[in-house]
């Protein structure tokens, strides 16, 4: 199988190059070049646009960070949808808005392609370690033929149904993950500036309930409130929050908890902390 990949950022070029890895035909394409150049010593082509890409490609996968980017490497004569045609496939792996996703999706069946939305969680490390959960959603004749590859770059898929259902569970599960860092930045706050011992508050909350992954893996970081080098932007959790806020608002759901914690985060990437990981969160809390 061909397939393509367009978009190499912190997640794109670790999940492009376990396909490489895992035996595929694979051809990329990145806005900034020279982010090609690691892949093509692993094997792979190097198309010169998003239409290339979709044109030499039997599947092609897009990881963009915004809906805006998004649509920069679907549309327009350069653009994946100008290199589809029929029976090939188009998946979308970004983490974007519903209205953005279904647009995607009527574009690919106007080509007589196939479309699929596949959001996944998971940041640096699962990536590079084919360790994602992938929340797939659309034709499900695409999600049968694209299994062999999404399997390697995660290690749970989950088919959702409709398109539209993969970006509602991705907002659900980031919505969650933004609440649980804002919570246990203000913890370790709190027990930072009343005297306490930050590995010893690690320890009680990793010896009871409240134990989980992302605590282990953020928290001492967290407590030496210093180097956050990004394993998943700032930026991009807050843009999720607020599109999250946006669904909310469209079903008329409030969320009281996740409408401060948006602007929790607004405030982090006031302060210039957008490029650096969303545990960055803390700096905004204890101010240095």
């Amino acid at each position: 199988m061909k397939v393509g990949f367009v978009g190499l950022g912190i997640m794109g070029s670790a999940m492009a190059a376990n396909l490489v890895k895992g035996g595929f035909e694979v051809t990329v394409w990145n806005r900034t070049a020279a982010k090609c150049d690691p892949l093509a010593v692993l094997g792979t082509s190097v198309a010169a646009s998003p239409r290339e890409t979709a044109e030499v490609s039997d599947i092609v996968f897009a990881m963009m960070a915004t809906p805006l980017a998004v649509e920069s490497v679907r549309d327009g004569d350069n653009g994946i949808i100008a290199g589809l045609k029929s029976g090939k496939g188009y998946v979308d792996m970004s983490t974007i808005d519903i209205e953005t996703s279904k647009e995607s999706a009527r574009r690919a069946h106007e080509k007589g392609a196939l479309f699929l939305e596949a959001p996944v969680a998971g940041s640096r490390k699962p990536a590079e370690e084919a360790q994602l959960t992938i929340m797939a959603a659309g034709d499900r004749e695409l999600y049968d033929r694209s299994l062999p590859v999404l399997e390697k770059m995660g290690k749970k898929i989950l088919f959702l149904g409709e398109v539209g259902n993969g970006a509602r569970m991705k907002l659900a599960n980031n919505l969650v993950m933004g609440g649980m860092i804002a919570a246990f930045a203000e913890g370790m706050a709190l027990a930072s500036q009343s005297g306490l011992d930050l590995a010893q508050l690690l320890e009680v909350l990793d010896a009871g309930a409240l134990a989980n992954p992302m605590f282990r893996l953020k928290g001492g970081a967290v407590a030496e409130n210093n180097h956050f080098p990004a394993a998943f932007p700032l930026k991009h959790m807050q843009k999720d929050l607020r599109l999250a806020l946006r669904l909310a608002e469209q079903i008329e759901l409030p969320l009281f908890t996740t409408a401060t914690v948006n602007e929790l985060f607004k405030e982090a990437v006031s302060q210039g902390l957008g490029d650096f990981d969303f545990a960055a969160v803390s700096r905004a809390i204890r101010k240095r």
